[in-house]
C-alpha cells in the first residue's frame, strides 16, 4: 500500500474520478478539453464559431487554420469573462490534443480551465550533492501570489507558452525567477514528468509538469527576479521529505514533483509501483 502521508498529495490533484456531467470539447476530431454544460450554453450565442452535435461542442468546421481559431477563441473570451465563467491573464498558451501533437489553436492561460484544456509547464529540482548528503534549493512563495501565497515551490516553476518548448521555457523562467544564467540551465537534466486532473473553482486543470533536475554548484545562490518568490533556502532532502509527509506548507503540484524525486533517488518506498503509477493520471 502506499505511504498514505505521501497518497495523500497525489489524490488531492486528482480529485475528479470521471469526466460525467461535462461535455467534450473539440477542435475537429481531437477532443481537446471538456467544458460545463452552463459555459456550453454561454457558446450558442457564437454559432459562427462554435457547433453543437451528439458528442459535443466543436470549433466550427470554417476555422480551418490555428490562426483562425486562435482569433475566434480570443473574440469569445470577454463576454465569457464578464459571464464569470473565466479570468483573462493575457499570456497565451498552447492547444493540443496531447502533450507532443500538434498545435491546433493558441487560447489565453487564464481559460484553460474553463475549457478543461490541457497546460503544460516546467518544474526543475535545484539539487546540491554534499558530503552529508543530497540538498535542495526551495522558493518560498510571495504572500501575494493568487495560487499558494506563502508556501514552498521548486527552484524553477512555470507554464510554458504558445511557442516555446519545455527546454527554452526552463531557460527563460531560471533567469527571470531565480537570476539563474543561460549556461548553467541549459545544463539540467529531463527527469521525467508528471501529471494530474483537478478539478476546481475554475474548472479542469489537466496538467502535464515537465521535471528537470539541475545540479547547482556550491558558491551558486539563486536570488529572486520578480515578484513570484520572496527567497530561496536550501534545505537537507530530509527537512523537503519531512515538510512534503507531515505538512501542507509545499505547493499543492510541487508535492508530486518531489515524490517523483524522492522515488527517483530511493528515499522512499514504493514496493507496489502505486506512488509511481500514480504520479502521472493526466493527459497523455
Amino acid at each position: 500500500m502506499p505511504d498514505p502521508s505521501l497518497q495523500r498529495h497525489i489524490d488531492a490533484c486528482n480529485n475528479i474520478t470521471s469526466p460525467a456531467g461535462l461535455i467534450p470539447f473539440r477542435i475537429g476530431t481531437a477532443q481537446v478539453g471538456w467544458v460545463s454544460p452552463d459555459l456550453a450554453q454561454a457558446l450558442t450565442f457564437r454559432p459562427r464559431d462554435f457547433h453543437f452535435d451528439a458528442d459535443g461542442v466543436a470549433m466550427a468546421g470554417r476555422l480551418r487554420s490555428p490562426g483562425a481559431r486562435s482569433e475566434a477563441l480570443a473574440q469569445a473570451l470577454p463576454s465569457l469573462a464578464a459571464g464569470g465563467f473565466l479570468r483573462i491573464r493575457r499570456e497565451l498558451f498552447d492547444v493540443r490534443e496531447t502533450s507532443n501533437g500538434p498545435v491546433l489553436a493558441t487560447l489565453d492561460r487564464g481559460a484553460l480551465p474553463a475549457f478543461g484544456v490541457m497546460s503544460q509547464g516546467v518544474h526543475v529540482n535545484g539539487i546540491v550533492r554534499r558530503a552529508d548528503g543530497l540538498h535542495l534549493w526551495v522558493g518560498v512563495r510571495s504572500r501575494d501570489k493568487a495560487v499558494a501565497p506563502g508556501q514552498l515551490d521548486n527552484i524553477v516553476a512555470g507554464g510554458i507558452p504558445a511557442g516555446l518548448s519545455p527546454d527554452e521555457c526552463l531557460v527563460k523562467e531560471a533567469e527571470e525567477e531565480a537570476s539563474l544564467p543561460p549556461g548553467l540551465a541549459a545544463t539540467a537534466r529531463r527527469a521525467g514528468r508528471v501529471s494530474y486532473v483537478m478539478q476546481n473553482g475554475e474548472g479542469l486543470r489537466r496538467d502535464v509538469l515537465h521535471v528537470y533536475d539541475l545540479e547547482i554548484p556550491e558558491g551558486v545562490t539563486p536570488r529572486p527576479n520578480d515578484d513570484e518568490v520572496e527567497r530561496f533556502e536550501l534545505w537537507p532532502v530530509a527537512r523537503v521529505l519531512d515538510a512534503v509527509r507531515r505538512t501542507d506548507e509545499v505547493k499543492f503540484n510541487v508535492n508530486l514533483v518531489l515524490i517523483d524525486l524522492f522515488l527517483r533517488e530511493g528515499l522512499v518506498a514504493d514496493p507496489d509501483g502505486g506512488l509511481r503509477a500514480g504520479l502521472d493520471q493526466g493527459p497523455e
